[in-house]
């Protein structure tokens, strides 16, 4: 993937700036100061910044394996994997300027490739929150429109455990309500 003694450190300065401004925030002068090499050193490596995005887009890729991984082992949603979130907070930035920026269908298609890797690692216990566990397409559905959602959402400042901890409540009580009215239907009949 990386020749990691050599570009990693541009990567990782560039995945910082990423996550905090977006697209915009890529500048290869803010780069070279972070990494403490000049500029020419950046385009020996990485030719032009086209080429720096598709390696930061991998490296990305390459942390959404390794958080996947930190959510199989989660037994339950709370505070399992609300305490790996927070551990991954800067990863999960990165994810929302995808999101924000899905215009660019490179972002789009590493954003939905990260969500496909993630998604999958916690779909089981998702759905059992939800109790989806006998309908994993539903279960799956509703994790999509929220991992969405989520990514609209978070800053920064408000990706703490209490607002994590909100944001699944009222799903788990979206599903309340959706089953409920499903119960009343069913009588009715």
């Amino acid at each position: 993937m990386i020749k990691q003694d050599i570009k990693l450190p541009w990567i990782l300065a560039g995945y910082n700036l990423f996550w905090k401004q977006g697209i915009n925030g890529l500048k290869i002068e803010v780069m070279a100061r972070e990494v403490k090499k000049n500029k020419s050193s950046f385009y020996h490596h990485f030719a032009d910044l086209e080429v720096f995005l598709e390696h930061l887009l991998n490296y990305h890729i390459e942390r959404a394996k390794i958080i996947a991984e930190r959510e199989r082992q989660c037994k339950q949603i709370i505070p399992d994997l609300i305490n790996a979130l927070i551990e991954f907070k800067e990863d999960l930035l990165f994810s929302r300027q995808l999101r924000i920026q899905s215009n660019n269908i490179q972002f789009r298609n590493c954003y939905e490739k990260i969500n496909d890797i993630v998604g999958d690692s916690v779909l089981e216990i998702w759905a059992e929150m939800l109790g989806l566990r006998n309908n994993q397409s539903l279960a799956k559905l509703v994790l999509k429109l929220s991992l969405d959602n989520f990514y609209l959402q978070i800053t920064e400042e408000s990706l703490t455990y209490e607002w994590l901890l909100n944001f699944i409540s009222d799903f788990q009580t979206i599903s309340e309500e959706f089953k409920n009215n499903e119960k009343k239907l069913i009588f009715k009949r």
